[in-house]
């Protein structure tokens, strides 16, 4: 007989939203604490995800159905972790830069981190700089994620970041970008804090350069 917390594991992996919440309702019947469900099961599942990525024998739509699933889960542990006031790996805002509609990878992004256990404010599409100014502001996060897909909004990536000096919040966060045309390179020459160049890549980034905050 698979324990509960497997069966949550096993139900993200597969992708099985109905499976999910319905063990993770299950484990809270049961007295499982949330941050049991949430590590143990939930986070370990993503983890595995984003390896089996990397791995080459999951792809983006796997790592997407995946991820929905988890979230499908979160939303019923999401209010029992806020009572019992388990701490995030920290707070993320994400969205894709001025001029750019692209959004699936950054959705992408944003599943990850919380199924990594982070809280993320996502700003969606087509943000200014003065946009991802005001959320640092009003949502004082840890990582401020930017998203392009064309070559012709990058530029606004280098924006972004010259904004958040203006305003004397750069030091408050650290800045990661990604996206299709995106390199290291780009990264170092625009003062990023980093680069990913996927999803799973990118959870890991994170949780790096909050330690290192």
């Amino acid at each position: 007989m698979e324990t509960t917390l497997q069966l949550i594991y096993d139900g993200i992996i597969e992708g099985d939203q109905p499976a999910v919440s319905e063990n993770v309702r299950k484990a809270l019947d049961e007295g499982t604490p949330p941050a049991t469900i949430l590590n143990q099961a939930m986070i370990a599942a993503m983890k595995e995800v984003g390896s089996r990525f990397e791995q080459g024998d999951f792809y983006v739509p796997e790592m997407l159905i995946a991820a929905r699933a988890m979230q499908h889960g979160l939303a019923i542990l999401k209010p029992v972790l806020k009572q019992a006031d388990i701490k995030s790996t920290g707070k993320a805002v994400i969205g894709t830069v001025k001029g750019d509609l692209h959004d699936i990878g950054k959705n992408l992004v944003g599943m990850m981190l919380e199924g990594a256990g982070f809280e993320v404010v996502d700003l969606g599409t087509d943000v200014s700089p003065s946009g991802f100014v005001d959320a640092v502001r009003k949502h004082e996060p840890d990582v401020v994620g930017l998203s392009a897909l064309l070559t012709t909004t990058m530029p606004n990536m280098k924006m972004t970041i010259e904004a958040l000096e203006e305003a004397g919040i750069r030091d408050r966060v650290k800045v990661m970008i990604g996206g299709a045309p995106i390199t290291e390179g780009y990264a170092l020459q625009i003062g990023a804090d980093g680069y990913s160049p996927d999803a799973s890549r990118a959870v890991t980034l994170a949780t790096t350069l909050v330690h290192s905050k």
